[in-house]
């Protein structure tokens, strides 16, 4: 049973279409209407499993334009379900907008939790679970994508991020150039669903795998990949060291060099961080 003036935030399937939970379908049955990402989309979905409620777009397009019209509604006793196209809204998704205009009017916002692709390939990804973060779409601009990456390169937590499949390459190579080629990950492509494949390695043979195989670069793609070493801060204080015992004496690429083979870090973020703290200078 929906309760008046309640937005609820429902979970669809990022897949296999029987995913949809039972709550999810009497939701989607009992509100007045259903706000999809996209109508003839989710009107697939919403048919097999026999619900006709009316179906109204809200994408990020044109969500600001109509929070003040669905606000109204809720506020005038509506029940209202907000779903995306695949997984649980709001996740790299729209909805934010929504949702905060709801809260601050005082009304009420409920979940209906269910399928999340971010969470699915991290329960299959056989690294660790205890901390993660989800970092959502990378840059799509190769410098920003790399400047975007540095500064996730000595996080020890597990990563969790989404990339479009044209990208998927430049991803890799930029993970290998930045994390190191042994950096291990797990890439989950098209979860629940009939081609569904899920490759565990290091960054270098994913890579290698995807570039043999182009059918891994198609779909719904998800990569996790390991955090950095818990001892990578002391790594970076003691690079930091010798980087700064070197640099009166040498030019910034041949300390960078030498930094990076007596500590065996990444020859690139070691001439990044002679650089850095050159300028600091």
């Amino acid at each position: 049973m929906v309760v008046k003036h309640t937005l609820y935030i429902v979970a669809t399937p990022i897949g296999h279409r029987d995913d949809l939970s039972t709550r999810a379908i009497l939701t989607l049955n009992s509100v007045d209407k259903i706000l999809a990402e996209d109508t003839r989309h989710s009107g697939n979905l919403l048919r097999h499993h026999g619900i006709d409620t009316p179906t109204i777009s809200l994408h990020e397009h044109n969500e600001l334009e109509r929070v003040r019209s669905i606000v109204d509604w809720l506020e005038n006793g509506q029940s209202l379900a907000l779903i995306s196209d695949a997984g649980t809204p709001l996740i790299s998704d729209p909805g934010y907008r929504l949702v905060r205009a709801c809260q601050q009017a005082g009304l009420k916002v409920s979940p209906i939790p269910g399928p999340s692709a971010l969470l699915a390939a991290l329960s299959v990804s056989g690294l660790p679970t205890d901390a993660f973060r989800f970092v959502g779409f990378p840059p799509a601009k190769s410098v920003a994508r790399i400047s975007w990456l540095t500064n996730l390169e000595s996080d020890p937590n597990t990563l969790v991020m989404y990339e479009s499949p044209h990208r998927l390459l430049a991803l890799l190579e930029a993970l290998s150039h930045v994390f190191g080629a042994d950096r291990e990950m797990t890439l989950a492509r098209e979860l629940t669903k009939q081609f569904e494949t899920v490759l565990h390695g290091t960054v270098a043979s994913v890579l290698e795998q995807v570039r043999l195989d182009t059918d891994q670069s198609r779909g719904e793609l998800v990569l996790v990949v390991g955090g950095a070493n818990k001892d990578q801060s002391n790594v970076e204080i003691e690079l930091d060291a010798l980087i700064k015992a070197l640099m009166g004496d040498l030019p910034p690429k041949l300390v960078a060099r030498c930094a990076a083979n007596l500590l065996k870090v990444n020859k690139q973020a070691a001439y990044r961080r002679v650089l850095e703290l050159k300028q600091a200078n």
